[in-house]
């Protein structure tokens, strides 16, 4: 039976402060998450009632251990996640101050072990078959993975639903213009493009909201969609066809996670056939609701947590 969902890319653990508005050195107590982006989108899917598994790897340790452990609790399946002798799990730490101040602090040293994922080793019949394929662009910043990434893509060949979510994270790349052919080349092989106005514009060199969404349509997606913080989301595809809406009104104690939440609603939205208004209604409700809680992973809302957030017209 073919997956709802694979993502490939990041995993790690997710260390956040269980006080606010406090620095990372007066930070006394912390709680333990599941994190990485492709990880978290998964999760999210999941949560929605979706089959989903990742592709990705972990040091051989016991932070190694509690990921396996918790992507089988949010019943995400774990089979191709695989552990990396000699290199250690990723440890993520953040800052939160409230409503729009999180700094993150990525310990991905010597190596991140899911930048170590190998195209001899993945199983590109899962990746074919898979209703919905999701990759990521942290995924294009080193070898092996990068190779991997646009292997799983190119035999893919834009069956089912592809999405590149174009995750830009400077501290991975040297400059934008390193990554931009490898962000080109990407956007060949996928239907949809997601990802903030920093991100569409290190994959386009265009920042105008609408005109970063038609040069990805341009690109060769069928489906592009641009974040664009407290103006809302603006959703293009190829028909012609555009949603542009707002953000949910929300007390926000935590932004990171909402966009993965968002990611995971978008994968349910286009399975279930929605249009796009209410696709993206549902998937700004979806990150809202992360955003006003501490932890990424296990925050992941439920179907019944979006539809009341969407009927309220905020989250409560």
């Amino acid at each position: 039976m073919a997956y709802d969902l694979i993502t490939m890319g990041r995993i790690g653990v997710d260390l956040y402060p269980l006080q606010t508005g406090v620095p990372l050195p007066q930070v006394t107590s912390f709680g333990k998450f599941l994190g990485g982006s492709a990880s978290n989108v998964a999760v999210a899917a999941a949560r929605l009632g979706r089959r989903a598994a990742v592709i990705t790897r972990t040091g051989d340790d016991p932070f190694g251990t509690y990921l396996h452990e918790a992507l089988k609790g949010f019943g995400v399946d774990d089979r191709w996640v695989t552990p990396v002798p000699g290199l250690p799990t990723p440890v993520t730490f953040c800052e939160v101050f409230p409503p729009d101040d999180f700094p993150l602090y990525f310990y991905r040293q010597p190596k991140a072990p899911d930048l170590e994922i190998d195209a001899h080793e993945l199983d590109l019949d899962a990746v074919r078959d898979a209703r919905v394929f999701w990759v990521t662009g942290t995924g294009l910043s080193e070898e092996p993975s990068r190779t991997a990434t646009l292997a799983a893509l190119a035999h893919r060949a834009k069956s089912g639903t592809t999405v590149f979510d174009l995750d830009w994270r400077p501290m991975f790349w040297t400059d934008p213009d390193a990554a931009r052919p490898f962000y080109t080349e990407a956007l060949r092989h996928t239907t949809v493009a997601v990802g903030n106005l920093d991100e569409v514009e290190v994959a386009t060199g265009v920042r105008e909201p609408h005109a970063a969404a038609r040069a990805l349509l341009d690109a060769g997606v069928e489906l592009a969609v641009v974040k664009q913080g407290p103006k809302g989301v603006l959703a293009v595809n190829s028909a012609g066809e555009s949603a542009e809406v707002p953000p949910l009104p929300v007390n926000v104690l935590n932004g990171l996670g909402a966009g993965d939440a968002f990611g995971g609603c978008l994968v349910h939205g286009l399975l279930a056939g929605w249009d796009l208004e209410k696709t993206m209604r549902h998937a700004n409700a979806a990150g809202a609701i992360v955003a006003s809680r501490l932890e990424c992973s296990s925050a992941m809302p439920t179907p019944a947590e979006i539809e009341a957030a969407v009927a309220a017209g905020a989250v409560q």
